[in-house]
């Protein structure tokens, strides 16, 4: 009788043993607010496992329940089910440990803007890459979602600066599938090309854009929100209006206003301010609209009230 043939079962099992990782199979995410619940919830719906950094328990359950919203949008809308729903959720978890991101091949930092004063916090930035680089291999990508901070400048203490890079999610635009890329000073040729990997297995489209203040995408919109406000002022149409020929006349999905009001009135002034200090131009100076908006503290969506009114849900009261 022929002797049998024993190989291992393991060779034929589900065993993660042994299993060859593949490129982003984990990514994480460096503060979990408005900007970068939607960073962590893209990846996971697009398979990838996510960790996301808050500094305690509370801060990761208000992600979670971040999160939870923007699924359950999806499965009012038709584009999920429930089930989907759970299975996405097994994939996200929350840390308060720089360490947990030790296993990660790219981390994204979306520290928020401050609450209060808009004000882009570069140094606490610049510290998440200080710690993000004392855990990560030195392959791993490390990024940041950027609009008006430079990335040459969050990277400029770190011992490999040629894995860093700037990104920015179009996170305010329901249904936005582009992703603005921005390779640093002394960003590598291999860090870009990971990166449009990495965009594209979000199935987004993206343009790579020269370092600078504003980027393509804020300040084409900032100078598009200030001379509505200019229209407003001078009596020609009201907010509504002015959306209207937007929304159905050039096919945005939503107006200038309600975008703003979405983005948060605090950010915008900040954000402009900064480009008027950077290029010097008065196209850039906030509007008077706006200043009184952001002085009443009336930040938009936030609040409940900006451009428009909102209830707790953030739907525009009639």
């Amino acid at each position: 009788m022929a002797e049998l043939i024993k190989e291992p079962i393991e060779r034929y099992g589900l065993s993660k043993r042994n299993r060859k990782r593949t490129l982003f199979s984990k990514i994480g995410v460096v503060g979990c607010g408005k900007e970068g619940s939607v960073i962590a919830t893209t990846a996971a719906l697009n398979g990838m496992e996510v960790i996301f950094y808050e500094p305690d328990e509370e801060n990761i359950e208000n992600a979670f329940i971040r999160i939870e919203m923007k699924l359950d949008k999806k499965i009012q809308n038709w584009g999920l089910t429930l089930n989907e729903k759970k299975t996405i959720l097994t994939r996200i978890s929350g840390t308060s440990s720089y360490e947990d991101f030790k296993d990660c091949d790219f981390v994204i930092e979306a520290v928020r803007y401050d609450n209060n004063t808009g004000e882009r916090r570069v140094a606490q930035r610049k510290e998440v890459f200080l710690n993000l680089e004392k855990v990560l291999s030195p392959t791993a990508v490390i990024a940041s979602n950027v609009s008006t901070v430079v990335v040459t400048e969050l990277a400029s203490e770190l011992v490999h600066q040629d894995r860093c890079i700037g990104l920015h999610f179009l996170s305010n635009i329901p249904g936005s599938q582009i992703i603005e890329i921005v390779p640093g000073l002394n960003t590598s040729t291999q860090t870009y090309d990971k990166v449009c990997h990495f965009v594209r297995l979000l199935n987004h489209e993206y343009v790579p854009v020269v370092e600078s203040s504003g980027l393509v995408s804020i300040r084409l919109f900032l100078i598009q929100l200030n001379e509505a406000c200019s229209v407003v002022m001078e009596g020609i149409a009201t907010v509504e209006d002015i959306d209207r020929v937007l929304t159905v006349g050039f096919g945005h999905r939503q107006g200038v206003f309600r975008t703003a009001d979405q983005m948060g009135i605090e950010k915008i002034v900040r954000l402009l301010e900064n480009l008027y200090d950077e290029y010097g131009n008065i196209k850039y100076k906030p509007s008077p609209l706006l200043l009184r908006l952001f002085r009443a503290k009336n930040f938009g969506v936030s609040k409940g009230k900006g451009f428009y009114n909102y209830d707790e849900l953030g739907n525009i009261i009639k």
